[in-house]
């Protein structure tokens, strides 16, 4: 049988009690059953991978786009989605909130706001109205009924401006403000780790690997981190095996590449097994 909405964000509240569990980010509909096929027992959408998708950089889809990507993501897996929402697609508050709203009709189970503006000249939110953004989106949540978890993102690190101090210090105001998870994309060591989920505690800590030579999930269990995403990682590695064998096609008039391929039988295996 179908799981419900309800016990899917039920099921998401559980997996941040305890332990640390790998939160995957698939770019599509094929790619997230592909993912629940394979065992994770959650998924977050990824921002850059369904741009990409698209034709689009990251950042650059709208609003009503991720709402339609979310409601595909969220009908095709029994597992909990996490919602990469950006910045909520609005600068003010009762906007933001408006949009999460909608978000959380889609079904997802947790939504990700960030603090940055998109803008080069002042790339952070200025704190007051960040911390505002957070409790508009908790306000929102709360009086849509739904058990949504809220994430707040300080994207300090990601916008070149790699202040510990200034993420400690946001994060520890959207947990005041709200937020049930607490995320720093571009931390990466141990000492900034520890330092996050020290700040935050008990809140859970979401931490970023998107690359390779990250530390593994056991050693970022060991520093106290919830929840691992890994953001357009995975969508990079697809990109990389078609653009390769593309390019063999295209340079050397080779098709040597399409050896690498998963077996059509088997994904249509696995597909039936999911659908």
């Amino acid at each position: 049988m179908p799981v419900s909405v309800a016990e899917k964000r039920a099921t998401f509240h559980r997996l941040h009690q305890s332990g640390c569990f790998v939160i995957p980010n698939p770019w599509d509909a094929g790619s997230a059953r592909m993912l629940q096929h394979l065992g994770f027992k959650a998924l977050a959408s990824s921002s850059a991978g369904f741009a990409w998708t698209t034709g689009h950089a990251d950042n650059k889809v709208t609003c009503d786009d991720v709402i339609a990507h979310l409601t595909e993501l969220c009908a095709a897996v029994d597992l909990p989605v996490n919602a990469d929402f950006e910045g909520g697609f609005a600068d003010e508050p009762t906007q933001v909130a408006a949009n999460v709203t909608r978000a959380v009709a889609t079904g997802i189970a947790g939504v990700s706001i960030e603090d940055s503006t998109g803008d080069k000249a002042q790339p952070l939110y200025e704190a007051r109205l960040a911390v505002e953004r957070i409790r508009a989106s908790r306000a929102a949540i709360d009086a849509s009924g739904a058990d949504v978890m809220l994430v707040g993102r300080c994207e300090s690190f990601f916008v070149g401006q790699p202040d510990l101090n200034l993420v400690l210090d946001r994060l520890v105001a959207y947990a005041d403000a709200g937020a049930d998870c607490l995320y720093a994309p571009g931390i990466r060591t141990r000492e900034q780790v520890t330092a996050v989920v020290k700040a935050v505690h008990p809140k859970p800590v979401n931490l970023l690997i998107g690359w390779a030579g990250g530390m593994t999930v056991a050693e970022a269990a060991d520093l106290g981190a919830r929840r691992i995403s890994i953001g357009g990682a995975l969508a990079r590695v697809a990109w990389a095996g078609a653009i390769r064998a593309a390019k063999e096609i295209a340079e050397q008039g080779s098709f040597a590449a399409f050896a690498e391929g998963y077996p059509a039988a088997e994904l249509n295996k696995m597909f039936s097994q999911d659908s």
